[in-house]
């Protein structure tokens, strides 16, 4: 269970972006920028998601989970760390999910047309054995046996944002279940993306499990 946002509280500390931290206006923890989404009052009054970071305006900043997000929501956290009144799009988190998913992908194509990453299971075992790959894609609807299969216990991070179709199309097959990626700025954006949009899709996927 969230704690609730004060009425009282200061929100002085979303209106500083500078330093390494910056303070969420649910939970007011203070966390690192890439595991964070940024959120800006528009011209015309509606709060928009800046997964960039970079548009101007004071940001108000959320973690990126989706409890976190709906606690948002319910509370009208925006309004009051805008301290004014804000259009929130009925979407907006189906918008966060989608910018997300984009970014990967962009990410992904780049890290292949770079030569930074091969797909295929042999492909990939390969590359794990040499100790090309700092990263793993697998599928979302991957299986997990063969997860394990082709780590053969390496301790290499795992992300899994994308089903095997859209992993596919970005390497130009029908379908792909595992990426490796090698070290490089890439690997750690990509990596970034995807753990922030597991946490958008956290909820979801634990409500879609078996008594969820």
């Amino acid at each position: 269970m969230l704690a609730a946002v004060e009425d009282d509280a200061d929100d002085s500390d979303n209106a500083e972006e500078s330093g390494p931290f910056r303070r969420c206006i649910v939970t007011r923890e203070r966390q690192s920028p890439a595991a964070m989404i940024r959120f800006v009052v528009g011209p015309d009054r509606t709060i928009v998601p800046d997964l960039w970071a970079k548009l101007p305006g004071r940001g108000m900043w959320l973690s990126a989970r989706r409890d976190v997000l709906d606690t948002a929501l319910a509370r009208k956290a925006f309004a009051r760390a805008a301290r004014a009144e804000v259009l929130v799009p009925v979407e907006l988190p189906t918008m966060i999910e989608a910018a997300l998913k984009r970014r990967v992908i962009e990410i992904l194509g780049m890290t292949r047309r770079a030569g930074q990453a091969v797909s295929g299971f042999t492909k990939a075992r390969e590359w794990l054995a040499a100790d090309r790959a700092a990263l793993v894609v697998q599928a979302s609807d991957g299986s997990v046996e063969e997860r394990a299969r082709l780590l053969n216990g390496r301790a290499v991070p795992v992300v899994s944002p994308l089903p095997a179709t859209a992993l596919g199309q970005i390497f130009g097959r029908d379908h792909a279940v595992h990426v490796a990626v090698s070290a490089g700025r890439l690997a750690t954006m990509l990596r970034t993306e995807s753990e922030r949009l597991a946490g958008i899709n956290r909820t979801r996927a634990e409500a879609d499990q078996p008594g969820g």
